[in-house]
């Protein structure tokens, strides 16, 4: 297939950079764009506006594809994504919801993350073959679009589990290319994965293969990656044309530490303070309600503490932000619910008329995230698993008197983070309660300490560089 278009660096994820909204007015003229952030928006403002990058999207909801319409299935309004080249993709709804819902969400994220409950599921039916097939359309849309927007030996930067096909599908359609595909999830180990059928397995990992190079955010995903190759597909697993590599992914900080010092996170600092009360001490986590956060053990863990420790009563509060996430599946509902459920029984078993144990916030505001991260004593980041988690990473580089973190084991951070953090298997409620505790009663010294090398830890690699980093690798396989 040849270029028509001719960018030099392409990125491609299922979220782009902006998104729409149909203002309440109405009106032929009431579509609103929202520019959205993260790493891969700060990584493509890095390699400047000259480099002739193009971003490929999917559109997420009826706004985005009215959107795609008027742009008549070309290039957003520069106006609307901040200058930044995007493509739009108006997939069929329903193959969008397929793929997207009945496999990227409902599958691949469970058994990265571990999550199935193996008596009962997975079940992998004529249902599932048929949002496969969906998975599959979604997935050759992208590789399509890649293929008509780059220009000769392009760089394509394709994005996460639910393109993992695509990386293949390019090749086969533009083996000119220098192709990349990075994950965000953790990767399952060759066990786990296997639950898949045989045959979805191997062209999940072929697709990937079909990347000159395969990237993770730890040590760990990456190994777990190798051996399912060797498991699936035998020897030798990996190709020789395709390499894996690591890149850990940091936090921003400069844009962390001007952002939490603006007005509105002050107005919000003040709110807190009122609910938390006067010389009281915090625990903060903040987190999407998702099933692999951890958020109901983690609101367990702080009910043994208080009785465990009843000293701590009416001294600390568990401000906990669970913001809802995918509430589309029954099952993220139920998994909310239970959170609001558990954070009420602890305030009526506990609460007194001058304190309430847990506050807990379920709209997102990301102003509001911030001024928590700076109040924060001791943040609790106990994930079952997690690719990274950079809520980690971001409360250590805000908070104003330094923090200590509690962390799991099982968040990719650790490998990190691990030294300065305290440690917990994120299954165990008492051991969680316990390093609370630690954490509270962390001399003042120590834990300025500690949180500085966190910090500096938390910032090693800040998003600009991640991508970068990426690119310059693809680089590296240029022949020549």
């Amino acid at each position: 297939m040849a270029s028509t278009h001719g960018a030099e660096v392409l990125v491609a994820s299922n979220r782009g950079p902006v998104s729409y909204e149909v203002r309440p007015d109405g009106g032929a003229g009431s579509l609103h764009a929202k520019r959205g952030g993260g790493g891969l928006v700060s990584g493509l403002s890095a390699i400047g506006p000259d480099a002739n990058a193009v971003w490929v999207c999917a559109a997420l909801g009826d706004a985005d594809r009215e959107a795609v319409r008027r742009a008549e299935g070309g290039l957003l309004p520069a106006e609307d994504t901040g200058g930044q080249r995007v493509r739009m993709l108006d997939i069929d709804a329903g193959v969008f919801s397929d793929a997207y819902n009945g496999i990227a969400n409902s599958v691949l994220w469970f058994v990265h993350h571990m999550l199935y409950q193996t008596p009962l599921e997975p079940v992998f039916d004529a249902e599932f073959r048929r949002r496969w097939a969906s998975y599959q359309a979604y997935n050759r849309a992208f590789a399509e679009a890649l293929a008509e927007e780059a220009a000769d030996g392009a760089a394509v930067v394709i994005q996460d589990y639910h393109l993992a096909l695509a990386p293949r599908m390019l090749r086969e359609l533009r083996p000119d290319l220098r192709i990349g595909h990075f994950s965000h999830t953790p990767w399952a180990p060759p066990d786990y994965f296997r639950l898949l059928p045989d045959d979805i397995a191997a062209e999940l990992l072929g697709g990937i293969l079909g990347a000159d190079r395969a990237a993770f955010l730890t040590r760990r995903w990456a190994d777990a990656f190798r051996d399912c190759c060797h498991a699936v597909l035998g020897s030798p697993g990996i190709p020789a044309g395709t390499r894996v590599g690591v890149h850990g992914l940091g936090a921003d900080a400069d844009f962390l530490r001007e952002r939490a010092h603006r007005p509105d996170v002050t107005e919000r600092m003040a709110a807190l303070r009122e609910e938390i009360g006067e010389g009281r001490r915090t625990i903060v986590r903040v987190d999407r309600t998702e099933l692999s956060k951890n958020i109901v053990r983690g609101l367990l863990a702080y009910r043994q503490l208080l009785d465990d420790h009843p000293e701590w009563r009416e001294r600390v509060v568990h401000v906990a932000f669970a913001y809802p996430s995918r509430q589309d599946l029954a099952v993220y509902r139920d998994y909310t619910a239970e959170v609001r459920r558990v954070a009420d029984d602890i305030n009526a078993s506990y609460g007194t008329e001058g304190w309430t144990p847990v506050v807990l916030h379920v709209k997102d505001d990301f102003a509001r995230s911030l001024a928590a991260y700076r109040l924060a004593d001791v943040a609790l980041v106990n994930p079952i698993r997690d690719g990274m988690n950079l809520v980690a990473k971001e409360v250590p580089v805000v908070s104003d008197e330094g923090c200590a973190l509690v962390l799991s084991r099982e968040a990719g951070a650790f490998e990190e983070l691990g030294e300065d953090a305290l440690t917990v298997n994120p299954y165990d409620i008492q051991g969680t309660a316990t390093a609370l505790h630690q954490a509270l009663t962390m001399p003042a010294h120590e834990r300025a300490e500690r949180a500085k090398r966190l910090s500096a830890a938390a910032t090693a690699l800040p998003p600009a560089q991640w991508f970068l980093d990426q690119l310059h690798a693809l680089d590296e396989n240029r022949p020549g």
